[in-house]
């Protein structure tokens, strides 16, 4: 199938309710897990969950705060999604944003067959890319949320960059209604444009990274800042304006660029936990500069942002959160 939703509708009516259904067959293959993880990053992260059976988040549809759930059953190469939406009002309208929004959010429709017959090819990727086999490169839902990602982690372990994440989440999400207890929605643009520095401060962050995720929601609040149409322009426009912003540097913007745009031959070469881990992926005994990362990847065009992503999942199954094919 193309990854385009089937009609398995459960809730067949256009009137808003708490709950709606429906089932979503991913481009084959697909492991949910994976492409989780690749959300998740660390095992503390409370804005994208998995308890090793369920995907659950909240979005921000529209005007309202949805908990999404995913399950899947079926093997990778016949995997089919159960989604369960709730909160509410949910109407037809919300389930459109919601399936377009799970579209990007876990990659259902990227077609990695070239970089899997690549791999297969290559002594050096094969044994990686067949353990990781049915992952989909997820995108954040919007690139406002990949921009703050990209600013809580910087200089920063991704460790330390996921409590504060967790932190603001909790502290100007939206929650969800009628589902007491729930986690929050990541804020936009409009729940963070009216904070001041100080109260991100408290939470963690520094005052230029406060100054920096404010600056951006007060423009796009304002309509001074478009970061959904940077999908439109080329790359080194794109990450031109990227870096433009007040406190985005050259890591940041290809971070963005890979995860909030779905760049998939962008790896961001400043990321040093990610050029330590390549090093060893490759057993090179001198460190790799931002150039030289670039160099050793140009055999395995245009797919660096894919192997990012692999040695990601590769880390997370060496430290035990993500179970081998």
């Amino acid at each position: 199938m193309d990854g385009t939703p089937v009609p398995a509708d459960l809730d067949d009516t256009d009137a808003p309710g708490l709950r709606r259904r429906f089932e979503v067959e991913p481009a084959a293959p697909f492991r949910l897990e994976l492409t989780a993880w690749a959300l998740r990053r660390r095992a503390h992260n409370e804005v994208d969950r998995w308890d090793g059976h369920i995907y659950s988040r909240v979005l921000l549809l529209g005007d309202e705060a949805v908990a999404l759930s995913v399950t899947q059953s079926g093997p990778r190469d016949a995997a089919r999604l159960a989604v369960a939406l709730a909160g509410g009002p949910i109407d037809r309208r919300c389930e459109a944003l919601a399936r377009g929004t799970l579209d990007k959010l876990l990659g259902l429709e990227v077609d990695l067959s070239g970089f899997a017959a690549m791999a297969a090819r290559d002594p050096v990727l094969e044994e990686l890319a067949a353990r990781m086999r049915g992952f989909k490169p997820p995108r954040f839902p919007t690139v406002f949320e990949a921009l703050v990602n990209a600013v809580a982690c910087q200089q920063l372990s991704i460790t330390v960059g996921v409590h504060l994440l967790n932190r603001l989440a909790a502290a100007h999400g939206r929650a969800v209604s009628g589902v007491p207890g729930g986690a929050s929605a990541f804020p936009g643009p409009q729940e963070l444009s009216g904070v001041a520095p100080e109260e991100l401060k408290l939470l963690g962050f520094s005052l230029t990274k406060a100054r920096t995720i404010i600056g951006a929601a007060q423009a796009i609040v304002a309509g001074e800042l478009d970061l959904e149409g940077l999908e439109l322009l080329d790359d080194d426009v794109a990450i031109g304006r990227l870096m433009g912003l007040y406190g985005v540097g050259r890591w940041t913007a290809e971070y963005v660029m890979l995860r909030g745009l779905g760049r998939l031959h962008i790896f961001p070469g400043d990321d040093v936990g990610a050029r330590n881990k390549l090093e060893r992926f490759l057993d090179i005994e001198s460190k790799l500069d931002y150039a030289g990362v670039a160099q050793v990847l140009a055999r395995w065009r245009p797919y660096a942002g894919v192997i990012y992503l692999h040695l990601l999942l590769d880390s997370l199954s060496e430290a035990g959160l993500v179970a081998e094919a």
